[in-house]
C-alpha cells in the first residue's frame, strides 16, 4: 500500500503539539487593519487551540503529524 501524502497546505497552517493538540494562528490580522482597535488586533497575537470539531478533519489532512 503506498505512503498516504499529507495536505501541504494544512502542514503549512497547523501544527501538532507534543500533548496532541493542534495549533493554530489567529485569524482577522491581515489587512483592514486601521478600523479595527488596538485592543482587538493585540489579542489576535499568537496562537490558540483547533476547534474540537475540526480536529478530525485536520488530522485525516496531516495523517504523519
Amino acid at each position: 500500500m503506498p505512503k498516504m501524502k499529507t495536505k501541504s497546505g494544512a502542514a503549512k497552517r497547523f501544527k501538532v503539539r507534543a500533548g496532541g493538540s493542534i495549533k493554530r494562528a489567529q485569524a482577522f490580522k491581515r489587512h483592514i487593519l486601521t478600523k479595527k482597535t488596538t485592543k482587538s488586533k493585540r489579542q489576535l497575537r499568537g496562537i490558540t487551540e483547533v476547534h474540537a470539531s475540526n480536529t478530525a478533519s485536520i488530522r485525516a489532512m496531516m495523517p504523519y503529524a
